[in-house]
């Protein structure tokens, strides 16, 4: 499923392409599923950022089994089961070579400026491929990479979640904030979450949230100080922006952290700097993670303490109707297709 063009969902188009071979140290991954971001919304309907190579495949979040391997690919077998890290940096510079490979300044995101997953085939680096069990499906797997890798970051390297604090997670029906939810509990701390639709309470329960926001009825400033006895969050995570932004700078402690990788709901929200500089509050940017911090995570997913949330499946063939459901907010954690 590929687009030579932006617009709207009917811009994605089934497509028989060449079959690529495999460069040096590159491997073909025969793919089995591939998950449904944000950013392949944002992709799709263009902007200045991205630098496409037509026809362009999205995609970041691939499962599959290793086709073929290119010349020099290490530490991989034909046939075997593997989770692709998201992201392709050159491994030379001198973030690559202290282990903050999402510093790199050629760093790429498959299925942004890189070709991805919506596809039978996809060729990447070998370092790419991560070796998996039969532990979990392949949608459920799908369901994991970017997710973890962004919410891992935003939850430890850069919010500092620890036993005792009190955290804020926002769109709790959203991918990443279902792995923020649990992050946050396997490392002790009390999650507070927010959703705009009532109906997403219970399922954000169950992940872990201990208390769930709706923030249709209820101004969400003022209930997270009530639940704190007055004090506010210690980390607030978002991702939504917009006036949900807006209210999480009213609703964290004094200094307090506001981790933010996205902004669905708009780019320029309205800021006092009072309230920043006054209440001595940091603004967190954050983008993906580290493949190490992705590899760190496996034993948890394996284990089923880090679990996937899947909405539903689709055949790779409904892409667009998968991009009108999370467009439409009609989803809680993934959509996943399946690649046939």
């Amino acid at each position: 499923m590929v687009i030579e063009r932006h617009g709207g969902a009917d811009v994605i188009e089934r497509r028989s392409i060449e079959l690529p071979e495999p460069g040096m140290r590159e491997v073909r991954v025969r793919v089995r599923a591939v998950a449904v971001n944000h950013l392949d919304l944002w992709v799709r309907r263009g902007g200045p950022a991205f630098k496409l190579e037509y026809p362009h495949r999205l995609g970041s979040d691939v499962v599959g089994e290793v086709e073929a391997l290119g010349p020099g690919a290490r530490g991989l077998a034909a046939g075997q089961r593997v989770l692709l890290h998201p992201a392709v940096s050159c491994g030379a510079c001198d973030a690559c070579l202290g282990g903050r490979d999402n510093l790199c300044r050629k760093y790429r995101i498959l299925g942004e400026n890189a070709q991805g997953g919506y596809a039978q085939h996809i060729v990447v680096p070998d370092v790419n491929c991560l070796p998996v069990g039969q532990g979990l499906g392949d949608a459920e797997w799908a369901a994991m990479p970017l997710c973890t890798l962004t919410a891992w970051q935003m939850a430890f390297r850069k919010g500092q979640v620890g036993p005792g604090q009190t955290v804020l997670v926002n769109a709790a029906g959203s991918g990443v904030s279902s792995l923020l939810i649990q992050l946050c509990k396997l490392a002790g701390a009390r999650v507070l979450a927010s959703t705009a639709s009532p109906e997403k309470v219970e399922r954000a329960e169950l992940l872990g949230a201990d208390e769930v926001v709706v923030t249709a009825e209820r101004d969400l400033a003022k209930e997270v100080k009530s639940l704190t006895g007055g004090v506010g969050a210690d980390a607030v995570f978002d991702h939504v922006g917009g006036e949900l932004f807006e209210k999480s700078l009213l609703a964290v402690r004094w200094g307090g952290r506001i981790v933010t990788c996205g902004a669905t709901a708009g780019f320029v929200p309205r800021i006092d700097l009072r309230q920043i500089f006054f209440r001595q509050i940091e603004i967190l940017g954050s983008t993906m993670g580290r493949i190490g911090d992705l590899r760190a995570a496996l034993p948890l997913i394996e284990g089923g303490r880090l679990r996937p949330v899947v909405d539903r499946v689709l055949p790779l063939w409904e892409a667009p109707a998968a991009h009108r459901a999370l467009e439409g907010r009609q989803v809680f954690g993934k959509i996943v297709l399946a690649v046939p």
